[in-house]
């Protein structure tokens, strides 16, 4: 016949259990020694101290992944600070040796930035001067006039094409003669017009009309009918 036990749902270890629990919690908190359940039943089952085992060691393991694992993050955190010149997400400072290399870096990059302006202030400074030379090479404006003279014979007998030649043997530095004709006074009597370009430095208009009228035999007057500037 069965045992009426058997075909009721009840724990009957529980108790066992409860103090195996306590014991392992005991253990952690390091307020018992590992050995043999203290308690009314006067020691563990082999089943419940296997357990007990078992998980202490469990526990031991993951302690020690942790504990590696927090390692990592740090050595992680510490990369990561050193890379964004110590400014890390979580705070830890950078080691001294990755200070240093950020300042060499940074130096670098200084230096760079000294050369290029130097560079630049270099080429600056040639451009002035060549432009310097090339302006002290080009020749100064020349002031020149143009000047229209009136060169009047004493009668409307007078050699006029004579005239003309007696005025342009008049050969100076700075005088250029220029187109001349014959323009109708009165009664027949017309008058030479000629045009002449003169540096206002070397040519002086009013010598230049003395000069003409030294050709009494043929020249009256010489009148400036234009005068401007070029």
């Amino acid at each position: 016949m069965a045992n009426p036990l058997m075909q009721e749902n009840v724990w009957l270890q529980k108790q066992r259990f409860e103090e195996a629990e306590a014991y392992f919690y005991a253990v952690q908190a390091g307020t018992a020694q590992p050995g043999a359940i203290q308690g009314g039943q006067g020691g563990a089952s082999p089943q419940v101290q296997n357990r007990l085992d078992e998980l202490e060691k469990e526990n031991k393991d993951l302690k020690k992944v942790t504990n590696d694992l927090k390692a990592l993050v740090q050595k992680l955190e510490s990369r990561v600070v050193a890379l964004e010149g110590g400014k890390g997400k979580g705070g830890a400072p950078a080691s001294k040796a990755a200070a240093n290399d950020d300042d060499d870096d940074f130096d670098l990059f200084g230096d760079d930035d000294e050369e290029d302006q130097k560079m630049k202030e270099e080429r600056k400074a040639k451009m002035i001067a060549d432009y310097t030379a090339k302006k002290s090479k080009k020749p100064a404006l020349i002031a020149k006039s143009s000047v229209v003279l009136d060169i009047k014979p004493w009668d409307d007998e007078t050699d006029m094409k004579e005239m003309e030649r007696l005025v342009r043997s008049i050969q100076k530095d700075g005088l250029v003669w220029g187109a001349a004709k014959l323009q109708e006074v009165a009664y027949g009597l017309k008058k030479l017009t000629i045009i002449c370009i003169v540096e206002d430095e070397k040519i002086g208009v009013e010598d230049l009309r003395e000069e003409i009228e030294q050709f009494e035999d043929l020249v009256q007057s010489v009148d400036i009918a234009a005068f401007n500037k070029i």
